[in-house]
This record gives C-alpha cells, sequence and structure tokens, in this order.
C-alpha cells in the first residue's frame, strides 16, 4: 500500500479514537514527541504474525539494512499497520499477501488443530489469532538510538509449507530456524534479533509448538 496514502486510527492509550491520520504525518509526530519527552502518549493498530512449517521450522524475515529502524535483523515472519476502517484478521490476510505473496486462511481458535490436518498447507496458510495486547511496547533500533511505541496488537500464529515471494523490499531474506535453534542462538546472539521476535518466541512457545 503506497503509504503517502494511508490512514490509520489513532487512539489515546485508554483506547479512546482520536482522530484519523495519514500514516506519514502520524509518525513525524510521534518521533518529535519521543525526542522531546521520551515517550509517546497516543497509539495505532497493528498486526503481527510469527509462521512455522508443518515440520516446526520458523520462518523470520531479515530487515533489509536499508531500514532505518531494525535494519538487519531478524524479524517476525509478517507486520503492518491496521488501515482505518478494517479489522485485525483483513489486515493479517493482505499484509502476507503484500508483503510475502502466500495467501492465508484465519480460522477460529477452537477449530485450529482440526483445520491444519485436514488443510494443504503448502497452498495456502492457515493462522489463529492467540492474542490482542493493548498498549504493546515495541523498541526498535535506530542510528540514532532506541525508539519505543505502543499499538494495539493481534497476535497471530500458524503454518505455511509453500513458497514465499518478497514483495515490498522490506526484507532481504528469510531464515528458516527450528525453535529449539532460535531459542539457543537468542541466548547467545540477542542483538541478532528485533524485540518483538524475542516477545513472541518467549510467551507464546506452547502456541508456537502446537500442531507440530
Amino acid at each position: 500500500m503506497n503509504q503517502t496514502t494511508e490512514l490509520l486510527e489513532v487512539y489515546d492509550l485508554k483506547g479512546n479514537l482520536l482522530r484519523v491520520e495519514e500514516r506519514k504525518k502520524y509518525y513525524s509526530q510521534i518521533k518529535e514527541e519521543f525526542a522531546k519527552s521520551g515517550k509517546i502518549t497516543t497509539k495505532v493498530k497493528s498486526v503481527r504474525l510469527l509462521l512455522s512449517t508443518s515440520e516446526g521450522r520458523i520462518y523470520m524475515q531479515k530487515r533489509s539494512k536499508m531500514k532505518t529502524e531494525n535494519a538487519g535483523l531478524y524479524d517476525k515472519t509478517v507486520g503492518g499497520h491496521v488501515t482505518a476502517g478494517d479489522s485485525y484478521d483483513i489486515t493479517i490476510v493482505r499484509e502476507c499477501a503484500e508483503e510475502l505473496g502466500f495467501p492465508v486462511c484465519v480460522v477460529a481458535e477452537d477449530e485450529y488443530n482440526k483445520v491444519i490436518k485436514t488443510t494443504d498447507t503448502s497452498v495456502i496458510g492457515i493462522i489463529r489469532k492467540v492474542d490482542v495486547i493493548h498498549n504493546f511496547l515495541s523498541t526498535r533500533k535506530t542510528g540514532e538510538g532506541d525508539f519505543t511505541q505502543p499499538y494495539d496488537t493481534a497476535i497471530y500464529i500458524g503454518f505455511y509449507d509453500g513458497p514465499l515471494h518478497f514483495k515490498d523490499g522490506e526484507s532481504s531474506g528469510i531464515e528458516v530456524m527450528s525453535f529449539d535453534e532460535i531459542t539457543e542462538d537468542l541466548a547467545h546472539n540477542p542483538e541478532r534479533y528485533t524485540d518483538d521476535l524475542m516477545y513472541m518466541i518467549k510467551k507464546y512457545k506452547t502456541k508456537i509448538l502446537e500442531g507440530i
């Protein structure tokens, strides 16, 4: 999506809708606020997905070194902003298609295990929403220091065994590792990973390994 026209719903930290604002303008404002006060007093909605193969190997995006935030770090499989008027589920379906070029179906938590056993995940990804976190703090590393931003964010976990195709230039590659390989490397080389990915690996271990 063209970021110059992307509109976001802006909320205060209690969840009250304040306004709808163009993404570029919003980020300019909050970065100025953070530089002055060390905190941000508004938030937008976002989605985050950690995807595995049916054999339990986790897809991680390696962020492009050209990015201004978290450049060159391993990150969650997919992430993105919720456009004004859209739901979390619509957003994650769109982001999977736009970022990595694969289709996904969002299923209910209580139907997930049945669906992954009866679906060809080399054709379509099967994911479910496992959490919605209000005032989730996402810290990004930049050349000018860390930058921490609050979001309302929906967390998704799921499976996909098909091909991935880069669409938007956000990433420079995909790393596929087992859960044990990631946790071991995190213990020795945490600087290689985004805070978002480290948080998801630690908090959602049971959900990630479910169905493998």
